[in-house]
């Protein structure tokens, strides 16, 4: 399996491709340049890929031997609307967007290894470069699944890997079971009749009725959920009126949902319901409320997750391989993927330091490129012993 050392020639190449993501953030969806920018490199590599699923998602396809065995190796193309802080010599030129959350890196390491694969080829059967859009807020994952990914890029698991600020540059963290929430989002609106804030016997005022709410929501998961599962639910928008002297007639409120166990997830949901209804019944309110759940549990399958450790821990020994971290409450779109396939998501240490430990989705983060060789060797040793020629492993 190749070393860390065996990526060092080409790694200011890919810290080259790093720092022009970086500096050229794209949206969800809308990632029309940085998916020009990956189908152009894996050309270069030799390596064939479809352009358009999802409609700026790319996957490249590489082969070697005879095998029919197959594996999806998968990172994200979007950044987010986060305006940066100043201070990085390859900061984002776009005002408003920002490579907040790692994409970049993501990207950078997932096309190292393509690289490194198709000059050596030391495997039997075929990989997918799977480069997703949309996974911040707009599950492009999901779309592409919905499009026919696995039909047309058929894999036996799928994999992925994430940052995480804080770790150590050379550290892995792999989570067998959940390994993030899912993320369910509402919006309420809550409607009675609006009146003359002097008067208020002649209105119906949801202000009450959502402040009720509003305590009454901090009460789920203490009270309805066992103390030994994790969940979510908070408020996060609470829109009303204009005037301090009118009761307005319409109130606004909104917020997310997080659980790692489905069971836990429809308690949460169940409960939030029957107390907006409740609420807005005793107080003769009418409720209108849109639930939406883009976001199932991350779920590793064991199996997999098995396989990642052993990569890991033969590319940067069992000390630096961690095995307790706790599942986060944070949502990932790979979700989707893992509901069709076995397959597992792993953290890759970022450092310390002001930018390497920033919290991600804050103007301060940034990939650290030291972490880039490490991550290139875990996805080219991940395949070549995945995909091993027979008789040996590779």
């Amino acid at each position: 399996m190749p070393t860390v050392d065996d990526i060092q020639s080409g790694l200011a190449e890919a810290v080259g491709w790093r720092r022009a993501f970086h500096a050229h953030p794209e949206l969800g969806f809308d990632e029309r340049e940085t998916s020009r920018r990956v189908a152009a490199l894996l050309a270069s590599f030799g390596i064939g890929c479809a352009s358009g699923l999802a409609g700026t998602g790319v996957v490249g396809t590489l082969r070697a031997g005879n095998s029919t065995r197959s594996i999806g190796l998968r990172a994200e193309l979007d950044a987010l609307p986060i305006e940066e802080a100043p201070g990085l010599g390859h900061g984002s030129a776009c005002a408003g967007r920002m490579h907040a959350c790692g994409h970049d890196g993501h990207m950078t390491m997932l096309l190292g290894a393509a690289a490194f694969l198709a000059r050596n080829r030391r495997f039997d059967g075929t990989v997918h470069f799977i480069f997703q859009p949309a996974e911040e807020n707009l599950a492009g994952g999901k779309v592409m699944v919905d499009e026919g990914l696995f039909d047309r890029f058929p894999v036996d698991a799928v994999y992925a890997m994430h940052t995480l600020p804080g770790m150590p540059v050379g550290d892995f963290a792999v989570q067998t079971g959940p390994a993030m929430a899912s993320a369910d989002m509402w919006e309420a609106t809550i409607t009675g009749r609006g009146g003359h804030a002097a008067h208020p016997h002649l209105a119906r005022d949801p202000m009450v009725a959502a402040s009720e709410i509003v305590l009454a929501l901090q009460s789920v998961v203490s009270r309805s959920v066992p103390p030994l599962e994790s969940g979510v639910l908070s408020v996060t928008r609470f829109q009303a009126g204009d005037a301090l002297n009118v009761i307005p007639g319409t109130v606004r409120l909104g917020g997310t949902c997080r659980a790692h166990r489905p069971e836990v997830r429809q308690r949460i949901e169940d409960r939030l319901r029957a107390i907006l209804a409740g609420v807005c019944a005793a107080h003769e309110l009418a409720l209108d409320l849109d639930f939406r759940s883009p976001y199932p549990p991350t779920v590793n399958d064991a199996g997999c997750a098995a396989k990642a450790v052993r990569v890991a821990t033969a590319l940067v020994g069992p000390e630096h391989v961690r095995l307790d971290l706790p599942p986060m409450m944070g949502a990932e779109d790979f979700a989707w993927m893992l509901r069709e396939r076995p397959g597992c998501i792993l953290r890759i240490g970022n450092g310390r330091g002001e930018r390497h430990g920033a919290p991600l989705h804050t103007p301060e983060f940034d990939f650290n490129d030291d972490a880039l060789a490490y991550g290139i060797a875990f996805w080219a040793s991940l395949v070549e012993q995945e995909l091993a020629p027979a008789g040996g492993a590779a």
